[in-house]
């Protein structure tokens, strides 16, 4: 397909940007990278309304998110950049592409920030009673911005160090109870196949319910893509961590959804109320299991604000280089974007401030305006990946390091796979309002973007 790129190509060498991610960071940023805060703390909501079919709807979910990182990966190795999809929508699509799901992700991570920033304050100020939670979020705030703002070998080892604890933790967690189903680990006996007798208790609605927990759960793989641009060896990087995806996303989240529900009866309501692992912990009779887990929770939400700093700061970076956003935001010193590092971070603690000052109006609104905002930017991938392979095959060929599978139906299958999505959302009125907020919010981009794109085209 041809190109409705307007003037110049965007840039994708970022050469101002530092190189100072090794590929030991990389490697266990990808690994980490999928072992997210979701998954530790909502997937108690999702066994609650699925049952034992939980396991289902995070295999389903992870089959589409498993075609979008091949997608992305594809395209990311032949066109290594900080941008990701937000660069690759400008190439396959447009200027106004790029703009919309450049700034959509932006105000995804920034809110996600405050969020996770909130989450770690309420572990922390329930240790140490009388502490204001608001204290402790500022308290995190300057250390990952300053993380951020010193140099990108910073935050690497900081994720490198997070992410070895969280899959040191899960992979211990996944050990245990296997040795337990199988009825060899001291002090308990395997429960067999006695909880999974009821295996959609709720029918197929609770299995949707499900199924819409499982997908926003994998947000933040993409960082991975972010990432690889700053690495030693881009290509290098991205095409082992999407070619590592599958067998880390089966592990990780499908495996301890099955060894949760085998382990627990999907009723209790401990899994809600203290969180799935920790009364898969508490079921085996380990000592301590509560705490030992809130410390695996608190790491993966600090993770995850690291992940999101470093990541909003790199998309508007990206995004000011080819033109798209304030200026100031594309000052780099160091080798790093200290602006953009400094813009997001304040963002973010305004999103906690939000919560504080307008929970039930001004915060719950935003909330529901990022609520989709990861299915419109698969969307873009999905779009841009069919139109650069094409070009890619044509003009560069040896530039198609990671091939998506059985191209062009895998990626037509992952587009109805999100349209499937939407649909369902729009079915549940949880889900319905996030649906039509965050299509507000991208038409509303989507406008400005266009707009941007035609004046420009008309300037020169």
């Amino acid at each position: 397909m041809p190109s409705t790129t307007t003037g110049t190509p965007p840039r994708t060498d970022d050469a101002s940007l530092s190189h100072g991610l090794k590929q030991r960071h990389l490697s266990m940023i990808a690994l980490g990278g999928v072992i997210g805060a979701g998954l530790f703390v909502g997937s108690g909501a999702g066994i609650a309304a699925a049952g034992p079919s939980i396991v289902v709807a995070y295999a389903l979910s992870g089959l589409l998110v498993m075609l979008v990182m091949r997608m992305l990966g594809e395209m990311s190795a032949a066109y290594p950049s900080s941008g990701s999809f937000s660069a690759h929508a400008e190439r396959a699509i447009g200027p106004w592409a790029g703009f919309t799901a450049g700034w959509a992700f932006w105000v995804l991570l920034c809110t996600a920030v405050g969020l996770e920033g909130i989450g770690a304050a309420k572990i922390v100020s329930g240790w140490l009673p009388g502490t204001p939670e608001w204290a402790w979020v500022a308290l995190f705030m300057v250390v990952f911005c300053g993380t951020n703002l010193a140099a990108v070998k910073n935050f690497g080892e900081f994720e490198f160090w997070f992410a070895a604890l969280k899959v040191g933790a899960i992979t211990l967690f996944l050990a245990l109870g296997v040795l337990a189903i199988a009825g060899v680990l001291p002090g308990t006996d395997s429960p067999g196949a006695s909880h999974l007798t009821d295996f959609m208790p709720n029918g197929g609605e609770g299995l949707v319910i499900g199924l819409l927990a499982s997908v926003f759960a994998y947000g933040g793989l993409e960082t991975v893509t972010i990432a690889a641009a700053e690495s030693e060896n881009p290509v290098k990087g991205v095409a082992s961590a999407v070619r590592t995806a599958m067998w880390r996303i089966a592990l990780f989240y499908v495996g301890s959804m099955a060894v949760i529900v085998t382990l627990v009866p999907w009723d209790s309501k401990e899994v809600v109320e203290k969180g799935p692992y920790v009364a898969a912990l508490d079921e085996l009779g380990i000592p301590g299991a509560g705490q030992l887990m809130n410390v695996v929770v608190l790491v993966a939400l600090l993770s995850a604000m690291n992940a999101n700093v470093y990541g909003a700061s790199r998309i508007a970076y990206s995004l000011v280089e080819r033109g798209q956003g304030p200026k100031v935001l594309g000052r780099v010193s160091g080798g790093v974007p200290r602006i953009a590092v400094l813009a997001s971070s304040v963002f973010g603690f305004l999103c906690v401030l939000l919560s504080y000052w307008r929970p039930n109006d001004v915060f719950a609104w935003l909330l529901n305006m990022i609520g989709a905002v990861i299915l419109v930017v698969w969307i873009f991938i999905a779009v841009s990946q069919l139109r650069l392979r094409r070009r890619l095959e044509r003009e560069t060929p040896e530039k198609l390091v990671v091939r998506m599978w059985a191209f062009p139906w895998l990626t037509w299958v992952a587009l109805a796979g999100m349209a499937a999505v939407f649909v369902l959302m729009a079915r549940e009125p949880d889900t319905r309002v996030q649906l039509y907020s965050t299509g507000g919010m991208t038409l509303v981009l989507a406008a400005v973007g266009y707009a941007w794109q035609k004046a420009r085209a008309t300037k020169g």
